[in-house]
């Protein structure tokens, strides 16, 4: 009985050992399989979460849209003043080219000062012949012609009266030469000022749009300031060609005039002598 009861015992024991071993192992196998799985969830949520980032951002992408940065949307996108300034600027460039080719063809030595009536009026004061001079200068007109003109219908009323009548001549045609070239002055004037229009009325829509839109939108303000430097750069592109072609051509006329003053006076040196009989 002694023998069976041990046997027994020892059955129950080893019985709820091997349970006890059975319930352990598997405690133990949940536990290791918990972390195994929240690896591949933790995983998966960052890849997630990255993917949707980039689903956002080409969303976002796609929503944006594209800002047209050409010359022709500058200027169609400036507004009606805008335009108005736009075609005021292209007059100036017009007349601008324009004045700088009418310079050219007016202001030139030898339309002004024709080589070919100071060969002949030299050849005839050497002679003597003051009419014939002023008969040669009638026939070929130039502000060279009309100074020596003036100087020689003065003949009779002596030397002092004849230097006189010269430089009021020649001052009037020097003014006569500048009317031409000082339309390119009122060009390279009014085209910066015209560009510093364009550009204040373009800040001011700007910052319009920035206090009715926000900041949000950067890119429209960012073009819209665009807008605004445009015209500045298109005064600036006319009004330097114009003050430099101005500023040669006055040279040159300032010049010229210098020039025929003094080619009369040494034309008329030998009526010094000449003596005015009163009648």
């Amino acid at each position: 009985m002694s023998s069976h009861n041990a046997v027994r015992k020892w059955m129950s024991l080893s019985l709820v050992a091997l349970v006890g071993v059975m319930m352990a192992g598997k405690v133990w196998a949940q536990d290791a399989a918990a972390p195994a799985a929240a690896a591949p969830a933790a995983v998966a949520a960052p890849a997630a979460g990255a993917g949707g980032l980039e689903l956002t951002k080409e969303a976002e992408a796609e929503k944006k849209p594209e800002l047209d940065t050409s010359f022709w949307a500058v200027v169609v996108g400036s507004g009606s003043l805008g335009v108005i300034l736009w075609i005021g600027l292209l007059g100036t460039m017009i007349s601008m080219i324009y004045f700088t080719v009418d310079c050219s063809m007016t202001v030139k030595v030898q339309r002004i000062i024709p080589p070919s009536l100071i060969q002949k009026v030299t050849e005839s004061m050497s002679q003597g012949d003051v009419v014939k001079a002023l008969q040669q200068c009638k026939d070929e007109p130039s502000p060279m012609s009309n100074i020596l003109v003036a100087a020689f219908s003065h003949v009779e009323e002596g030397f002092d009266t004849i230097q006189e009548a010269v430089s009021v001549a020649a001052e009037f045609e020097s003014e006569r030469l500048m009317q031409h070239i000082s339309w390119l002055s009122v060009t390279a004037s009014l085209a910066p000022m015209l560009g510093l229009l364009g550009t204040v009325q373009g800040m001011i829509a700007a910052f319009a749009g920035l206090a009715t839109g926000g900041a949000a939108n950067t890119g429209m303000l960012a073009l819209a300031i665009s807008q605004a430097l445009w015209t500045t750069a298109a005064g600036l592109c006319v009004a330097i060609p114009a003050i430099t072609s101005f500023t040669v051509f006055r040279n040159l006329a300032n010049r010229m005039a210098l020039r025929m003053q003094a080619i009369t006076m040494d034309l008329i040196k030998d009526l010094r002598n000449v003596e005015v009989v009163a009648e």
